[in-house]
């Protein structure tokens, strides 16, 4: 029997951690974790150091960064500003961390489906990041100091273009010759409180179509010899999580209300995460009711989240670049 299909859908090292394990301080073989306070701003790092810890959590060996930050969803421009300027000290730290220097050749590639608002994160990010290629290829001598060469594209997907996004990744790979890649695409989450309020950084590369449980070709360092950096956030929800998390919060509130949770909801309470899932899919995949969700306000989610991702990475890529002035370089 496939298992798979049975197991709680996540995209994100932290969520893999907390189904290991619910207490975070809890050390686990093989994997390495510790996390940072900023007022409103989570920072969690996972270091999956070798085989044993991939097998624990079920994540590729590398580093993972994770930054949660609740109050995204409201709107706040001056919180907005406070977390570029976080990701981009983080990013900064995180490319020094894997030996990538200052002057090195950047090419960012903006993953998923421009005309699918949840799948737009990536080609929104490629709109409003600062490119520089150009300028270094045509007019080298009026680049100010401080500037690397970036490239920037939105590949669209095979759905669109009719070619693997991995094929024409690695065409540009091999024309234009950049010394690491970054992607961004939308990923999936096990936990609604995350979805559109967490970023996640990871030196592991990326398989696009991977949080909707599409198997493509992955764009990763094995496969074009240059480090690949995947920056993701959880757009998307399963229907069945959405009520497993349901069934987990009425228990929750009946409890602080009657002591007979189980007149109400029966052995439902009782049931382990994994157990109450399975039963979940197994009444909703037959009616093909398991769904992929994403918030009404997806629209605004995503402009607000696309326009924290690209400053974050205009200051972290750019010394010239200014964390004081970084919505001056978005549309």
């Amino acid at each position: 029997m496939d298992l798979s299909n049975y197991s709680v859908r996540t995209d994100l090292a932290l969520e893999a951690k907390e189904m290991v394990s619910e207490n975070v301080s809890d050390r686990l073989p093989g994997v390495d974790m510790n996390v940072e306070e900023d007022g409103e701003i989570t920072v969690t790092h996972i270091h999956v150091m070798n085989e044993e810890g991939s097998r624990t959590l079920g994540k590729l060996q590398g580093r993972y960064i994770t930054i949660e930050v609740p109050g995204l969803r409201y709107h706040d421009s001056d919180l907005q500003d406070q977390v570029a300027a976080k990701m981009a000290a983080v990013f900064e730290k995180f490319l020094r961390d894997l030996g990538i220097p200052k002057d090195a050749k950047a090419l960012i590639v903006g993953l998923g489906n421009w005309n699918v608002t949840p799948d737009a994160l990536g080609p929104m990010v490629v709109e409003n990041v600062l490119v520089t290629r150009h300028y270094f290829e045509l007019t080298p001598d009026q680049v100010s100091p401080g500037y690397r060469q970036v490239s920037a594209v939105a590949p669209g997907v095979l759905g669109i273009t009719g070619i693997e996004t991995s094929e024409i990744v690695h065409g540009i790979v091999q024309r234009s010759k950049p010394d690491f890649i970054i992607c961004i695409d939308a990923l999936a989450s096990k936990a609604l409180e995350r979805v559109n309020t967490t970023i996640q950084i990871a030196d592991t590369g990326i398989h696009p179509g991977s949080g909707i449980g599409n198997k493509r070709k992955g764009i990763t360092q094995q496969e074009l010899g240059i480090p690949v950096i995947a920056i993701g956030v959880p757009t998307v929800v399963y229907a069945s999580t959405i009520v497993n998390n349901t069934i987990e919060m009425l228990a929750a509130n009946f409890g602080k209300q009657t002591q007979n949770t189980a007149a109400i909801l029966g052995m439902l309470p009782n049931m382990s995460e994994q157990e109450r899932l399975s039963m979940v899919k197994e009444v909703l995949n037959p009616l093909g009711h398991d769904l992929l969700v994403t918030p009404k306000e997806i629209d605004q989610f995503i402009e607000d989240t696309a326009n924290v991702i690209a400053n974050g990475l205009n200051a972290g890529l750019h010394e010239a670049v200014s964390q004081e002035n970084l919505s001056a370089y978005t549309h």
